[in-house]
């Protein structure tokens, strides 16, 4: 099946004028309305049932959901490094991150038995009663775990597409090309990393970092970040201040969402609040928490938190998060937050931005880790945690994954 070509004609506003990063993700919005449009019509010539049941549910996913932060990360990237060059690339650049995402929401939902996202029933949940309805043979999980399997294949074959056509026809196509097989590289040893931890029962800080840091940090800011600048033909210092911007942003809002996926709503966050303790997985939240509760000798809260095999119950779901809040590790994480955030800013400042790109680059770690950027400049004090805390849950839960 081939891709779609990069369409951006026609944007919601112009794509060429000083665009706030909130708009700049608005045009990646119609263009993926475009761009899922075109994919659909070739899937349809390709096979029919092919497009009913399996390209129309990664379609609807797009469509979705999402406040299209990746794709506004791109742009703060790419106006950081100048805002030279073709302003469509970076709009594909973009809608192509954001098939990548469609790709990975599918896949985790699998791997971790998630039955909502994005407020729906997950891609293998929908294949399941599919399966039921239609009184198919076998097992529907099964079926309905192989399907989704595909369904983010093709989420991602979309994605590699739209960028290596992008890529031809950029003149910095080589460097955006590195920076995107780096990108899946990282993303697929993350996730591999998440499921050996739980798998080998790990439970230290350090391997809980590195999960967060190759599972989402990367992809979710440093890499569209860097996208954006490889667009914008950023010089060495600009994308290392970018990179080391975008690594601490990104852990930031990787932190933030373990906090959702624990004490969240999952009215405002459109995925259940359980699946991390239920599974025990490695989560910077946990490894803290762990760690905390040994050293102030809290049996009842290393019982609780200990690593084991099996499904966690509803009440040792409700005993875990009991102890995390007992021994301060809800806090504890509230604080990184916030001096995580803060680190970012300094680094982006080092890129040398222009002020309103360093004003919306702060709007969009606020969005992405909860912390309003008051507090960043308080960080560390009682006020940026209460504050953090106080704001941070409501905040990011739309910009959850």
């Amino acid at each position: 099946m081939l891709g779609p070509r990069p369409v951006v004609a026609g944007p919601a506003v112009p794509v060429d004028g000083p665009l706030t990063a909130r708009e700049a993700a608005g045009v990646v919005e119609a263009a993926l309305g475009r761009i899922t449009d075109d994919v659909l019509g070739r899937a349809r010539d390709t096979d029919p049932v092919l497009a009913r049941e399996v390209a129309g549910r990664v379609s609807a996913l797009v469509r979705r959901g999402g406040k299209r932060l990746r794709a506004a990360f791109v742009w703060c990237g790419w106006r950081a490094a100048g805002g030279s060059g073709d302003p469509a690339a970076v709009v594909s650049t973009g809608a192509a991150l954001e098939l990548v995402q469609t790709c990975a929401l599918i896949h985790d939902d699998v791997m971790d038995g998630s039955a909502l996202r994005r407020g729906a029933p997950a891609v293998h949940v929908e294949f399941a009663r599919m399966h039921r309805d239609a009184r198919m043979t076998g097992p529907p999980e099964a079926f309905a775990s192989a399907a989704a399997v595909l369904a983010g294949d093709l989420a991602l074959a979309w994605a590699d597409d739209l960028l290596t056509e992008t890529a031809l026809g950029s003149p910095y196509g080589i460097r955006l090309h590195r920076e995107w097989q780096a990108m899946r590289a990282e993303m697929v040893a993350g996730q591999y990393r998440d499921i050996r931890a739980q798998a080998t029962g790990a439970s230290g800080l350090d391997e809980a970092v590195a999960i967060a840091t190759l599972k989402s940090a990367l992809y979710t800011v440093e890499r569209p970040l860097a996208l954006g600048a490889a667009l914008g033909g950023a010089d060495d210092a600009t994308l290392e201040a970018l990179r080391s911007a975008g690594r601490s942003a990104g852990l930031a809002f990787q932190l933030r969402d373990d906090l959702l996926s624990t004490f969240g709503d999952p009215a405002l966050t459109g995925k259940p609040a359980d699946d991390d303790l239920r599974t025990r997985r490695l989560t910077y939240l946990l490894a803290v928490g762990r760690g905390l509760a040994d050293a102030r000798g809290d049996a009842e809260a290393v019982e609780a938190l200990a690593p084991g095999p099996g499904a966690v119950s509803h009440d040792g779901v409700r005993r875990m998060r009991a102890a995390l809040e007992r021994t301060g590790a809800r806090a504890a994480v509230e604080s990184e937050i916030a001096e995580l955030a803060a680190a970012g800013l300094r680094h982006f400042d080092r890129a040398g931005a222009e002020p309103f790109v360093r004003r919306e680059f702060a709007s969009l770690v606020e969005r992405a880790s909860g912390v309003a950027s008051d507090v960043t400049s308080a960080r560390g004090t009682e006020k940026a945690r209460d504050a953090a805390s106080a704001r941070g849950a409501e905040e990011a839960a739309a910009c959850a994954r």
